[in-house]
């Protein structure tokens, strides 16, 4: 099976082929730092973390780099009003975005460029345009990319100039040749942070940082460029004309973009005032269900945010979690019968990586596991599962979950301490009910739910599982 991956450039799904056999070079726009992340930010995060994942597992030495925004409108302006300096302001949410990514169980990438620490390569990369005409400098200080000279301006994001023109989306400016000219260098003002250029005081546009950035650490063309839907424009289509106005090649093989989050059909950002911070939600939420939660719909599809459906998916990925658990305990205990169920094995790893080579399809991946949950279920509870096979199930789900990343930290198979606490507990509640001290069995039982553990009474005893 072959990985197949829809190209926003080509609109269609096509196999991931890569420039050089078994490496992949991997680029995804991060975030203006100048607040704490939203859980908009985390559904991009998380989806490239787990294509990231996936392509390792698969065996690609990946290079994945994401950029940190530090120089920008924003971020100048949130300092003057804390009166600090825009790179300690910056610096600060630095930290915490790292913070929060921990929090959420994504891995970090190889390279965390910032536009600050990469002035010379933006610089450099400018003066290019100018040599060959791309980009020319103005009376101001700035310099702006001449968009007019591009014939198929818009092929990312299916759009035609002229109908961009009419649209109203451009920026006016007496010091731009056309109005759909963007700026590459920004001509300093009075109270911003600036760099010397051959062009004057100033600091770089928003698109150039990652054109030079991508060129610096990964070279003219990469194979995945990945970010947001709602970069497609103007952010990547400009990324993309900079870059090959310089390089003469395409930037990326592949372009990738997860849809967003929105609320109330409006997407989730601080511009609106709808956003939810990731620190705020993960005070309720662990990191596996908030993972579940963006998983189990398809990244480039776009998904209502709300906490009821994050209290669904703490319930859903909860059945997984049982299941989990019991299986390890059955894998200890179970019968050792004729291992008759290694086609349940088979098949679901067979639709597992059909699904995740489908275009990183996780919501089906995700459908496999409760498909395993409820034939295991059903096996244990007729015991006709052999203690191997569970074992072998366990660690088949151990390996999944490597991927996905949707059961937390503490869900990871133990060297049996739970079981001997829970079995001492248990027994100890069993005698207490049987001296009739039930208030005491009772707060056993009480203390143990607050806890998340749920004690069950079966044919073969008392079991416990998490809930």
């Amino acid at each position: 099976m072959s990985l197949m991956i829809h190209n926003n450039l080509t609109k269609k799904k096509e196999e991931f082929i890569t420039m050089e056999p078994g490496r992949v070079s991997l680029y995804v726009c991060g975030v203006t730092v100048y607040d704490d992340i939203h859980m908009g930010h985390a559904r991009s995060m998380i989806v490239f973390d787990t294509l990231v994942r996936y392509l390792r597992y698969l065996g690609y030495d990946v290079t994945h780099v994401t950029n940190f925004t530090d120089v920008d409108d924003k971020i100048i302006n949130r300092a003057n009003e804390e009166g600090i300096d825009p790179l300690e302001l910056s610096a600060r949410y630095i930290n915490r975005y790292f913070e929060d990514a921990d929090s959420l169980g994504v891995k970090k990438a190889d390279m965390y460029p910032k536009a600050s620490e990469n002035m010379d390569a933006i610089i450099d990369m400018i003066g290019e345009m100018i040599a060959n005409g791309s980009a020319y400098p103005t009376d101001d200080g700035s310099v702006y990319f001449e968009v007019g000279k591009v014939e198929d301006y818009g092929k990312l994001s299916n759009q035609k100039l002229e109908n961009m023109e009419s649209s109203g989306r451009v920026v006016l400016d007496e010091q731009k040749r056309d109005p759909m000219d963007f700026a590459v260098w920004k001509g300093a003002k009075p109270g911003e942070c600036s760099w010397d250029s051959p062009w004057g005081k100033g600091r770089p546009g928003w698109h150039i940082e990652c054109s030079a950035m991508i060129r610096r650490h990964l070279g003219d063309k990469i194979d995945i460029h990945g970010g947001g839907s709602d970069l497609i424009f103007p952010h990547h289509e400009n990324e993309m004309i900079q870059t090959e106005s310089v390089t003469h090649d395409i930037l990326a093989n592949y372009w990738m973009h997860n849809g967003m989050l929105q609320v109330r059909n409006e997407k989730m950002s601080k511009s609106l005032d709808n956003f939810f911070r990731v620190r705020d939600v993960m005070k309720e939420f662990d990191a596996g269900t908030v993972r579940f939660y963006f998983l189990n719909t398809h990244y480039s599809s776009p998904l209502s945010y709300g906490r009821d459906m994050l209290v669904e998916a703490q319930s859903a990925l909860r059945r997984l979690k049982n299941n989990y658990a019991e299986l390890v305990g059955y894998s200890k205990t179970g019968p050792d019968v004729p291992d008759d169920d290694c086609d349940i094995m088979d098949g679901t790893r067979h639709r597992f990586f059909e699904a995740m080579n489908d275009d990183l399809n996780t919501s089906a991946a995700i459908e496999e596991l409760f498909q395993l949950s409820h034939l295991t279920n059903k096996s244990m509870a007729n015991r006709s599962l052999s203690r191997r096979t569970a074992g072998k199930i366990v660690g088949m789900m151990d390996e999944f979950n490597g991927i996905l990343g949707i059961f937390p930290r503490d869900c990871a198979k133990d060297d049996g301490t739970a079981d001997a606490v829970m079995d001492v507990l248990m027994e100890l509640r069993g005698e207490l009910r049987a001296r009739k001290q039930y208030d005491l069995a009772d707060m056993i039982r009480d203390r143990l739910a607050s806890a998340g553990i749920t004690l069950e009474d079966s044919a073969e005893g008392m079991k416990w599982k998490r809930i």
